[in-house]
């Protein structure tokens, strides 16, 4: 009888300890698996001819807003405004941040927020062709990083096992000067937005050759990194010397939501300036992504993000 009462008191213990992000969203994330084919085939038109290097402003990004906007709404992630477009109110033409939003399910966690973005512009056309191509296609920067957003809503859109609400953007004019993100950064600042950490994501199209997957931005200034091997189980990101020598933590759409909120915002990235050569150029097309690579860091950041969203408390925190 003793025996069988202590065994039933170690089931309900296992139980509450795997409750704390939640059973259902752990047994998930390790039995979804990212479609490799579905990676290629958003990547392969965010990268193509027909969107003209995705120019803020221009024809060619509102094609790729429209495929976004589809993505969202087919995979039940709501408008967080009006409508799915968020018009920016700092640059000189029409150009929008693309914003959707999964409501949290547990009752007091779902007010607080985890943003998940990427800048979905590009620079557009080169002024001069090289051997008759004249369109800056942006593969790696940032067609990758959107790709990677796209597959992680279609995941929690499908399982819902957040408990904190999930904030998805695709920012525009990031290459304007982080133009997108800091309009809606100090929108929802003024909104009084409740926001618990922001992950951002650019440049994830390449493998690097080191003992991690990926490095993050600001790595002294938070435990984010710690945090993300933990949840993951394994070292995932990492750090680079050319993060704090090139300021990358100050060069992307994470930066302005840690000037406005002052919580841990960071962009994860595997460009790490040994692994490709065409930033910036016509060259950086889908044909040199490495597809396999993308959908294996995707499928690491699943139980990452899934494990941010529910985690009881605020384990992730800026360092003093």
């Amino acid at each position: 009888m003793i025996k069988r009462i202590a065994c039933l008191f170690f089931l309900i213990a296992l139980s509450c300890k795997s409750n704390l992000y939640g059973s259902k969203s752990g047994s998930s994330a390790k039995s979804y698996k990212v479609n490799q084919e579905s990676v290629a085939k958003t990547l392969e038109f965010l990268a193509s001819d027909e969107l003209q290097g995705r120019k803020a402003g221009s024809a060619g990004i509102e094609k790729a807003a429209q495929y976004l906007e589809t993505i969202f709404s087919q995979n039940h992630i709501k408008p967080y405004f009006r409508t799915y477009k968020d018009t920016l109110s700092n640059y000189p033409e029409p150009a929008y941040n693309i914003v959707g939003y999964l409501e949290g399910t547990d009752p007091k966690l779902k007010n607080e927020f985890v943003v998940v973005g990427a800048h979905y512009d590009h620079i557009g056309l080169a002024k001069e062709a090289i051997n008759g191509d004249s369109i800056n296609n942006g593969a790696n920067d940032n067609a990758s990083g959107t790709t990677a957003v796209t597959e992680i809503a279609r995941y929690f859109g499908k399982f819902k096992s957040n408990k904190r609400s999930l904030l998805f953007v695709f920012f525009s004019a990031e290459e304007a000067g982080l133009l997108g993100s800091e309009h809606l950064a100090k929108k929802l600042k003024a909104q009084d937005f409740n926001i618990y950490t922001m992950l951002n994501f650019e440049m994830i199209g390449v493998p690097m050759k080191r003992d991690f997957t990926a490095y993050i931005t600001g790595y002294a200034k938070s435990n984010m990194a710690a945090k993300f091997n933990e949840y993951a189980g394994k070292s995932v990101v990492g750090f680079i010397q050319q993060e704090l020598t090139y300021r990358l933590f100050m060069a992307s759409d994470n930066y302005p939501f840690y000037k406005e909120f002052k919580v841990p915002a960071q962009t994860v990235c595997t460009f790490d300036f040994e692994n490709f050569n065409y930033y910036h150029q016509v060259q950086d097309e889908f044909k040199l992504m490495d597809t396999a690579h993308m959908t294996s860091f995707i499928q690491d950041m699943l139980p990452v993000i899934e494990k941010m969203a529910n985690s009881p408390t605020k384990e992730i925190a800026l360092k003093k």
